[in-house]
């Protein structure tokens, strides 16, 4: 069973097919997290119970995750989606090998764009050359995979962030690029009044070394549906 899932509350950038019977991971860091920001933030204390024991799970293709966001880029979620289905047909398999045998004229008969073409040749070719260490992401910095993500045409820092997230699940990334994140803080902690990302940063101090898990529970307050593997709202 095949589950389609999409980004985060605050864009429509990142998406992601996830296959319905893998297994999801819960990060063994969740619980303890939790404890330091109901402890920190006054604001967390509040928002964390309401959620009872949801959390975020990561789960996925690292590949192809990234491919999906290439696609989804600049679109609406329908669009996306049917793109999606389209390209994903193509190869035999979701690999960099695969994707790098297809024709171009059948990859824009799918629905892609000239440029985004070009993205996913360029997305194949660092995963299949090696470029991304992909083995050795687990022992690497956050800000040494965002500099091997970013160099990828069409992948910026917010999706790299998001992927930190999502798909590494990494504890204490913060999106201050995400608009829901700020757009949360706003909300949760200045009354709706706008805020800038200097005045985020001094918010989340307090979240520290948990920045995502406290971003995770800012999306839900904004969007109580679950908030799934690459920042996506069930349903």
């Amino acid at each position: 069973m095949k589950k389609i899932v999409k980004s985060g509350p605050a864009s429509t950038e990142l998406t992601e097919v996830v296959e319905g019977s893998e297994a999801c991971a819960v990060p063994a860091y969740w619980a303890e997290a939790c404890k330091h920001l109901v402890k920190k933030d006054r604001v967390m204390k509040r928002l964390i119970p309401q959620f009872g024991d949801s959390c975020l799970q990561g789960r996925g293709d690292a590949f192809g995750t990234l491919a999906r966001s290439i696609v989804g880029q600049q679109i609406s979620v329908k669009a996306a989606q049917t793109v999606w289905h389209r390209f994903a047909a193509l190869p035999k398999e979701m690999t960099p090998a695969h994707v790098l045998r297809l024709k171009v004229d059948d990859m824009r008969a799918a629905g892609l764009s000239a440029r985004k073409v070009e993205y996913l040749v360029d997305l194949s070719i660092h995963f299949d050359a090696g470029t991304v260490h992909v083995m050795d992401w687990q022992a690497m910095a956050d800000e040494a995979i965002i500099a091997e993500l970013v160099a990828i045409r069409g992948i910026g820092r917010w999706t790299a962030e998001m992927f930190l997230i999502f798909y590494l699940t990494r504890p204490n990334v913060l999106p201050l690029d995400d608009v829901g994140l700020i757009n949360g803080i706003s909300q949760n902690y200045f009354s709706g009044e706008s805020v800038s990302r200097s005045d985020a940063r001094e918010v989340a101090a307090a979240w520290a070394p948990y920045c995502s898990v406290a971003t995770w529970y800012i999306w839900r307050s904004l969007d109580p549906l679950p908030v799934l593997d690459t920042g996506e709202r069930a349903g």
